[in-house]
């Protein structure tokens, strides 16, 4: 089918061009599920040396594997499925990509040329269902044109701000006879992301970090998909600046740096909200202003001015001015910054600012109440999974309240090593991301901490894991009820519980769905076992392990800020609010 230089020799299929053109793209695995209009494609797929396709249990499963392999390693992550409903499940995870800059690429078959536009059957327009929430997509009806579209896909995936790519392809080009060729050049017209900012933009912001007295670093995940954490401890290490790390950038700069004020937003630390609320100059680098970092948007951070960094120009002013606009990869922008402040010197007053978050830090330090009847404390199994697994390992979270303890219990040294669905907030995420995840780095401990609201709704995926030697570890975090929605029940409708209660009494029994699916089950409910059930979970190399740690269920997620509400209203426990005012005013006359 190919010579030694891997073009096509004669003519091929549009399905053996398809696969050829994986193969060209660097592609190693592939998360999917065949179905009728994909079905030509399976066929060459089988005899490729160079991929491994993983048969998952859940069209939105590929999507999310193909996330996490994305988030562990850098590369594009590769998902497959068939036109119809194949296709449309993974308009979640192609929505959830979107939102947090993931490059993937979804293949998907479609009804044939002819066939298009009459309601055939499995025939959905994923094209314009998708258009909203891809980088860009294709419709192929050509089999000449597989070649250059695969290309094309991977190169705008990965490229500029990162994004997921849909190609949809018809059975029947992918059944047409055709001639391979790999483009040697694409010609995008239009697209031409900007990576290098400009010089005057750059002079400007390090004018503004020369003249701040109250400047904070606001790291988001532009930092890591660009890869730019080295460049960022430089840039912290050179000016002393404190630094924020959003939900997307945890482990872009290390928790146990001094500067490291913890995560911003709805659910930040008090240093970390403060640093934002009360500071002079924001650095946003990566970031994008969310409405859960700023809260009410009117009264966030009224004093500060704004560099804004990012790689798509969209963003920058979008929700916040930006005094200096800068457009720019995040690694070619901190190395500017270096470079220039190294030239010019970045000896800014800062010493009275540091010392009041230092101090905002050690009074209100991240927490939790010890449940007084001896039930097990999530915050603590986190707590001790991290000390246990430590920061080498990868771990991959649902949505809700043990997303929050996760991004909060575990100490992050290392950038690739927290995934989460952050923008779009997708529960289900957190098993097929942490399989995703091991496939793309197989020496890794990958933990998946999981709720057991989300765990119900993909951990078929276990078996996915099972019969592919995937061996990842489940942390359920069980508390019976749908978490985050019933803390808000409790704190803002009088304890009104509609719809949150899983009445679960052990409904499914996780211990033996972990058996049932070829896995090591495991249980705790005791703060005495939870060292010795972990370590034996970490034990565990050869199959997947599932712990179904069942935790005090009135447990909270704090600090919070109440949606909608300003950030000066933050409370670090219920009905408790940090004395800004006091500390702010004792350190406006020390300054």
């Amino acid at each position: 089918m190919t010579d030694k230089g891997g073009q096509a020799t004669g003519t091929v299929t549009g399905a053996q061009s398809l696969v050829t053109s994986l193969e060209a793209a660097g592609v190693t695995d592939i998360f999917g599920i065949p179905g009728g209009a994909i079905l030509p494609a399976y066929d060459p797929l089988m005899d490729s040396t160079r991929i491994r396709h993983i048969l998952v249990r859940h069209e939105q499963a590929a999507g999310h594997a193909a996330q996490g392999y994305a988030a562990a390693t850098g590369r594009v992550g590769v998902c497959m499925a068939t036109s119809g409903p194949g296709a449309t499940n993974l308009v979640t995870p192609i929505a959830d990509a979107h939102m947090d800059s993931v490059p993937m690429v979804a293949v998907t078959g479609q009804v044939g040329a002819s066939m298009i536009g009459t309601d055939a059957f499995q025939e959905a327009d994923i094209r314009g269902i998708t258009m909203p929430i891809t980088k860009h997509n294709f419709l192929v009806t050509d089999p000449a044109d597989i070649p250059r579209t695969i290309a094309e896909a991977f190169h705008i995936a990965s490229t500029g701000r990162p994004g997921p790519v849909l190609v949809d392809i018809a059975k029947s080009a992918l059944q047409a006879q055709t001639t391979y060729a790999w483009p040697s050049q694409l010609h995008l017209p239009g697209y031409r992301p900007v990576t290098t900012p400009h010089s005057k933009q750059i002079k400007e912001a390090v004018r503004l970090i020369r003249e701040a007295r109250r400047p904070v670093l606001y790291v988001g995940g532009g930092v890591i998909r660009s890869r730019a954490s080295r460049e960022l401890a430089q840039l912290a290490a050179l000016t002393g600046i404190p630094v924020v790390t959003t939900l997307m950038a945890r482990g872009a700069f290390p928790d146990s740096n001094p500067q490291h004020l913890g995560m911003p937003g709805m659910h930040g630390t008090v240093a970390a909200v403060a640093g934002l609320q009360k500071s002079d100059l924001i650095i946003s680098l990566g970031a994008r202003f969310d409405d859960r970092v700023t809260g009410n948007l009117d009264s966030f951070a009224p004093g500060a001015l704004v560099i804004h960094a990012d790689i798509d120009p969209a963003e920058i002013g979008k929700n916040r001015h930006a005094d200096v606009p800068i457009v720019g990869d995040a690694k070619e922008v901190i190395s500017q910054l270096l470079a220039l402040l190294q030239a010019e010197g970045a000896d800014g007053d800062y010493e009275a600012w540091v010392a009041f978050l230092a101090g905002l830090k050690k009074t209100y330090p991240l927490g939790y109440d010890t449940p007084s009847d001896g039930s097990l404390a999530p915050q603590y199994v986190i707590e001790r999974l991290s000390a246990i697994a430590g920061p080498e390992a990868v771990y991959c979270s649902g949505v809700g309240q043990h997303q929050m303890w996760a991004a909060h219990f575990v100490d992050y040294e290392h950038p690739n090593t927290w995934i989460n669905s952050g923008g779009l907030g997708t529960m289900g995420y957190s098993v097929p991301a942490a399989m995703g995840a091991k496939v793309g780095r197989p020496d890794a401990t990958v933990w998946s901490i999981d709720g057991d609201g989300c765990f119900q709704m993909t951990n078929q995926e276990l078996a996915t894991c099972a019969i592919n030697d995937i061996p990842i570890k489940v942390a359920v975090i069980n508390n019976e009820s749908l978490g985050m929605v019933r803390q808000w029940q409790t704190l803002f409708y009088n304890e009104r519980y509609s719809n949150t209660d899983l009445h679960s009494k052990r409904i499914p029994d996780f211990v033996k769905l972990a058996d049932a699916y070829g896995c090591v089950g495991l249980a705790c409910d005791s703060p005495d076992d939870v060292d010795a059930t972990i370590e034996k979970a970490m034990g565990i190399d050869d199959r997947p392990v599932v712990v179904d740690f069942r935790v005090h269920r009135d447990a909270m997620v704090w600090p919070m800020v109440a949606a909608g509400s300003s950030n000066d209203e933050i409370q670090y426990a219920r009905d408790l609010a940090p004395r800004f005012d006091e500390v702010q005013d004792d350190w406006e006359v020390q300054a």
